[in-house]
């Protein structure tokens, strides 16, 4: 998942909320997936079609190895997440 809200949100309310990623190569061809190639060499997608919510806490989720996106990556989902709901800067 690609974190969109902030840390102290996130703490605060054990909640986060963000964009599912995945490899699966059919998305290829979805004009709301975000393609970049990941430190292995992996093409992936950020889906900007899809914003969840869910409790880091209660999943005992951690922070993926990579870290974070590239910050061309992140503006890329933002800006295509606005172009649905108008809300992420």
């Amino acid at each position: 998942m690609l974190v969109l809200s902030p840390q102290a949100f996130n703490e605060r309310t054990g909640i986060v909320i963000g964009l599912p990623m995945t490899t699966a190569s059919f998305n290829e061809s979805n004009p709301f997936a975000i393609k970049f190639v990941g430190p292995k060499n992996v093409t992936s997608y950020v889906l900007a079609h899809q914003p969840k919510s869910f409790d880091w806490r209660a999943r005992g989720a951690k922070a993926h190895p990579w870290k974070q996106v590239s910050e061309d990556v992140f503006s890329a989902a933002c800006e295509q997440l606005n172009q649905i709901i108008t809300i992420c800067a």
